[in-house]
């Protein structure tokens, strides 16, 4: 059975902090593609005002999404929710409950897949 858990994480982004913005996703983007393999996208979408951003992230599995979690924490936690504001987070595919556990706090949506493909 696939066990890919993949989200969409929706950001307001702090009044002129773009320039910071900017700089910090450059950063995590470059972190999480050298380090860690199970994340297979990581893609940062940004409004055409500057405003409003979108994160798509998709992991092999929960183990994979942990990983992530766990160096987030450490390196870019507090810079991250220093500039961005979570106005919603929907999860997609199988969570492990040790990985619903760790983003309890977050509160997401999960959303269970019943049917379709990809290719």
């Amino acid at each position: 059975m696939n066990q890919e858990v993949y989200w969409l994480l929706e950001l307001a982004i702090q009044p002129g902090q773009r320039e910071a913005f900017d700089h910090l996703m450059t950063e995590m983007v470059e972190a999480t593609g050298a380090n860690e393999p199970g994340a297979l996208n990581y893609e940062w979408n940004v409004s055409s005002d500057g405003t409003t951003c979108h994160i798509y992230e998709r992991y092999r599995d929960s183990a994979a999404v942990l990983t992530h979690l766990g160096n987030f924490e450490t390196r870019f936690a507090e810079r991250f929710f220093a500039l961005l504001t979570p106005t919603r987070f929907s999860i997609y595919g199988h969570p492990s409950a040790e990985l619903q556990a760790a983003l309890a706090d977050i509160k997401p949506s999960y959303l269970s897949p019943v049917g379709g493909f990809r290719r």
